[in-house]
């Protein structure tokens, strides 16, 4: 494998930066090249999931954005550490292409393959660039963006490759979808990791609202965090409603495929998801999301007709009740849902990502 090309990618420690880096690597590793994903201590925590041939660099980093006066003073250097670290590794061992997804951790490797005119190139999960893809947008050959629209600096061209899905969501993408009608039906309400108690808050309420013979026939599925579960059980129960209420389902992309309706925040994974099986959505975005970007993601869909957004500001439980009842009460429309969605999805974001990598690596060549 000495002979083969290097792939070096940047990434973050969170689970929107990592999961499409490694669906990158994983499928890099298949074309026979070699992979090493460059990241700090606080990222190399989250890398569990890669393939052992992964080789895992860490490079020191840090960000303006938090650590108080101390941690603002001591980033210029530790950043110009991490950068002259990722010069002195690319020199010993040239990658043919460097890719970021993100994250501050991914900021000495894109700067090093900048300064060194390397190959290279950003991938942005959201709808908003975030901190250091908005600096090197200029800076890269290739601006891959995983939703669409993403809002770009003037001057720059995003090439809409989306955001790489789960294998189990990739088994059920395109599934068959039940029209609403009477007979069993099933929602979906999923949080997040982030600021899912409103959710729990008002869906419930906002099920209970609906006309009685809609109501009887539907099952809920209800991701809740621990302390708001059991207030979420308790109203679905009083209503007389089967609710399975959880704060974690191992099954999510299953149980998109058996659902009439989703209703979810609107996090780059989601939205992926969602668009990739199919389903119509009612999306409610984070509120507190840097830069609002979780609107900026459920804008493809909404544009598209595949889904309904409510802003935080603007959920009440009879505002969300009567977008559920008018989805679940027109088959036909929610059919339209279904394939509208499908129409902005791009299950092979993956292959979209690798062919962006080879192109990159003949040009160097």
């Amino acid at each position: 494998m000495s002979g083969a090309p290097l792939l070096v990618i940047a990434a973050g420690g969170t689970g929107g930066h990592m999961f499409p880096a490694q669906a990158l690597a994983e499928a890099m590793l298949v074309r026979g090249w070699r992979v090493k994903l460059s990241t700090d201590a606080r990222g190399a925590r989250y890398t569990g999931g890669f393939p052992h041939s992964v080789e895992i660099e860490q490079l020191k980093s840090a960000t303006f954005a938090r650590g108080g006066i101390a941690g603002k003073l001591s980033a210029p250097f530790k950043l110009a550490a991490g950068v002259l670290s990722a010069v002195m590794g690319f020199r010993k061992d040239r990658p043919s292409v460097v890719v970021g997804f993100g994250g501050y951790p991914s900021f000495p490797a894109i700067s090093a393959a900048y300064l060194m005119k390397l190959p290279r190139a950003i991938h942005e999960q959201n709808g908003v660039l975030g901190r250091v893809n908005q600096l090197f947008a200029k800076r890269v050959n290739t601006v891959a963006c995983g939703t669409w629209p993403t809002a770009l600096p003037e001057g720059v061209e995003g090439a809409y490759t989306g955001n790489p899905v789960r294998g189990a969501v990739l088994e059920r993408a395109s599934a068959g979808y039940i029209n609403p009608g009477d007979y069993p039906m099933s929602i979906v309400v999923i949080g997040g990791s982030q600021g899912a108690r409103i959710l729990s808050q008002v869906v419930p309420s906002a099920i209970a609202a609906l006309p009685e013979p809609m109501k009887s026939h539907l099952r809920v599925a209800h991701q809740a965090r621990d302390e708001d579960a059991e207030m979420a059980a308790a109203t679905y129960a009083q209503a007389g409603i089967d609710a399975e209420v959880q704060p974690f389902f191992q099954d999510v992309p299953s149980r998109f495929a058996e659902a009439q309706l989703v209703i979810s925040r609107s996090g780059a994974s989601s939205v992926a998801d969602i668009s990739v099986i199919g389903r119509p959505s009612i999306l409610v975005p984070f509120a507190a999301a840097t830069a609002d970007h979780q609107t900026a993601n459920a804008r493809g869909l909404v544009e598209a007709g595949a889904a309904i957004m409510i802003p935080e500001s603007q959920l009440t439980a009879d505002t969300l009740a009567a977008n559920i009842e008018s989805i679940l009460s027109n088959p036909d429309g929610a059919l339209r849902m279904v394939q509208a969605a499908l129409s902005v999805s791009r299950p092979d974001a993956t292959e979209r990502l690798v062919e962006i990598v080879e192109t990159l690596a003949k040009k160097s060549t």
